[in-house]
């Protein structure tokens, strides 16, 4: 209702423009403002873009956050040499861990350590299509809450959408990889370097594929939450007139 006796008051100033010059300036952009928010619409942006364009924004914004985080991560190094993705020794394998490098075998705890971010780096390219597919679903509603949502509400909705797919998909591929790199043959390494004890210790008592795969997906969205962050923050990084159009008209 206040919207539509806005639009009201707009044409009545078309109107009455030559004998009410004045009120031109009265109803500046503070006064439309300070109506609209009146209604909860807290935006301006709610009314000048359509929202087709900040569908498009938003989906243009994600889609360069997928293909950051799938090329960064899906690649040798991408996990392993990244502190804030690299996938650590499992929590249940920590005590093991450290007596494998009290008796000085880091080498080993190292290698496995290794494998299990090759194999995540293996896992990612796969992912795209996914997000993707993600991407492409959003709908005005999801959109619009995301523009005006936290800094990482795009990767939320990106997760939301996206996730189970995504963890059905990685997990096939990360068995393969896991296999393929070479996981279980250091984690029996490792263990035997604990002598007896390594003995009563079984490979299938820790789901290494599952743990993997759920620090994959983790760190898939970390970096597609940091390019999201990237795009809202700097200007720099609105690479189409659309992502300025959007992003810019929102005070980023």
């Amino acid at each position: 209702m206040k919207i539509n006796a806005i639009l009201m008051i707009i044409c009545m100033m078309g109107f009455s423009s030559i004998a009410n010059a004045g009120w031109s300036d009265w109803f500046n952009k503070e006064t439309v403002e300070e109506l609209v928010s009146s209604d909860k619409v807290t935006k301006v942006s709610d009314l000048t873009l359509s929202s087709e364009k900040i569908v498009d924004g938003l989906k243009q914004a994600l889609s360069k956050g997928a293909d950051y985080a799938v090329e960064t991560l899906g690649k040798t190094g991408g996990f392993s040499n990244d502190k804030n993705v690299k996938i650590p020794m499992p929590e249940k394998l920590s005590k093991v861990e450290k007596l494998i490098r009290k008796t000085g075998h880091d080498k080993y705890a190292d290698e496995f350590i290794g494998t299990m971010n090759s194999a995540a780096e293996k896992a990612v390219p796969l992912t795209i299509d996914i997000l993707k597919d993600g991407i492409m679903s959003m709908s005005v509603k999801d959109a619009k809450n995301i523009l005006n949502g936290e800094d990482d509400a795009a990767t939320q909705y990106l997760r939301r959408v996206g996730s189970d797919r995504i963890k059905i998909k990685i997990t096939d591929i990360v068995k393969q990889a896991t296999a393929k790199a070479g996981v279980t043959q250091t984690y029996k390494s490792m263990y035997k370097k604990l002598g007896f004890a390594g003995e009563y210790l079984k490979l299938d008592d820790y789901d290494i594929d599952s743990y993997v795969t759920q620090k994959t997906m983790a760190g898939l969205f970390t970096m597609i939450a940091k390019e999201e962050k990237k795009i809202r923050d700097n200007p720099a990084e609105r690479t189409t007139d659309i992502l300025k159009e959007v992003f810019g008209s929102q005070g980023y």
